[in-house]
């Protein structure tokens, strides 16, 4: 099976920016298919699970500023650990800030 295509794995940032363009950009999907070489059954099931998962986000506790109640947890503690001079994990990326990277 030597012409047999290699799977392509697409992470959950590529699922949201396809059908994005499909729903709210209004691309035909076939469009999409034949661009990003996938199987229109492919991009409804990204659709199903989009919409069933999508309820998580507006179910999780949300914080004074709109942030999730965990995010906000997870950065005090860290803050507080950095004010007593422990060593921890970096801190977790909130929505919106940019990720740094580190040069070659």
């Amino acid at each position: 099976m030597s012409g047999a295509k290699q799977r392509r794995h697409f992470t959950g940032r590529e699922k949201v920016a396809i059908l994005r363009r499909h729903l709210v950009e209004g691309v035909a999907v076939s469009d999409l298919c034949e661009e990003h070489g996938i199987h229109p059954t492919l991009l409804y099931r990204w659709q199903k699970d989009w919409f069933e998962q999508g309820a998580v986000v507006f179910d999780a506790p949300r914080g004074h500023n709109g942030s999730t109640k965990r995010t906000e947890d997870a950065a005090a503690g860290h803050q507080r650990a950095s004010s007593l001079g422990l060593s921890t994990l970096p801190a977790p990326r909130l929505c919106g800030e940019p990720r740094l990277r580190a040069d070659p």
